[in-house]
């Protein structure tokens, strides 16, 4: 059919018209970030606190990775993250220097626990998370590692390492490796009547406990750093430093700090703000 200028012009103005109401998605103008973060922040319920406080405050939409520290940090690293809230302060300072960052923050603290069967068979109740790993390995006690290179598994190898244990030489006869986040490693403790090293806040917020419970806590060699960082833009030129950097920001100001020191399970917090800014 040969259509004439007139229509074949008014054909042409209505195609742009409906492409233009389309109003296709753009990447770039999407006011949101990808933040690689710990299962141990997720599991602990934090971030279902933290984020839609955040995003009211200013419009920012965080979507969040919840992995291991170490996969956290190799996210970065590939640019696949805008900004990362992880507990390995040395890898991090390591991030920092190698200039995948150009500055670390302190957030907030909590410390790790050791949980195991209410009846002890290892005899490890105490104050002492080096006298205790040291038991667990002479027993040969049935014993739960996330395996999986995050903050947790990274402060666990400390622990082991500083119990004069030796896991590369051999492993002690009880000790497993789940290869999982925080949650898993835990049902895997409580069903199977294991000990395992996890932070306070996910134990707060596990609701399988069975008859798993606290036996060692206090120790400072417990104590469990958060930190916050940009990821480098001059590495990575798509990474949204901008909004990245408001979040960094918040979370360290006064109204990020309240927000979670306000985060609590049965009038307990789940983490001390602490932020340096």
């Amino acid at each position: 059919m040969d259509l004439s200028p007139f229509t074949r012009r008014q054909l042409g103005l209505a195609l742009a018209a409906a492409v233009a109401s389309l109003s296709l998605p753009s990447w770039a103008d999407d006011k949101f970030i990808v933040m690689a973060s710990t299962t141990s922040t997720e599991q602990s319920g934090l971030f279902g606190h933290l984020l839609p406080a955040f995003k009211q405050a200013t419009g920012i939409e965080v979507r969040v990775v919840a992995v291991g520290t170490g996969q956290a940090l190799d996210m970065g690293r590939r640019g696949d993250a805008d900004v990362l809230f992880v507990h390995d302060t040395a890898a991090e300072e390591k991030f920092v220097a190698d200039g995948f960052s150009t500055q670390r923050r302190n957030v907030m603290y909590n410390d790790f626990v050791l949980v195991g069967p209410a009846a002890d068979p290892a005899k490890v109740k105490g104050g002492d998370i080096g006298a205790a790993f040291g038991k667990l390995a002479a027993a040969g006690a049935s014993f739960i590692s996330r395996g999986d290179k995050s903050g947790t598994h990274a402060a666990e190898l400390r622990l082991w390492k500083g119990a004069g244990v030796d896991l590369a030489a051999a492993k002690p006869a009880g000790y497993k490796e789940c290869g999982c986040g925080m949650g898993p490693a835990l049902n895997m403790g409580a069903s199977t009547g294991a000990y395992v090293l996890t932070d306070r806040g996910t134990w707060l917020n596990f609701k399988n406990r069975q008859d798993l419970s606290v036996l060692v806590e206090g120790d400072k060699k417990l104590f469990n750093q958060y930190g916050v960082m940009v990821v480098n833009p001059a590495r990575f030129a798509h990474v949204k430093s901008a909004l990245a950097q408001q979040f960094a920001d918040w979370v360290v100001s006064p109204a990020g700090q309240a927000s979670i020191s306000a985060y609590k399970i049965n009038g307990e917090p789940l983490f001390f703000p602490n932020a340096s800014r």
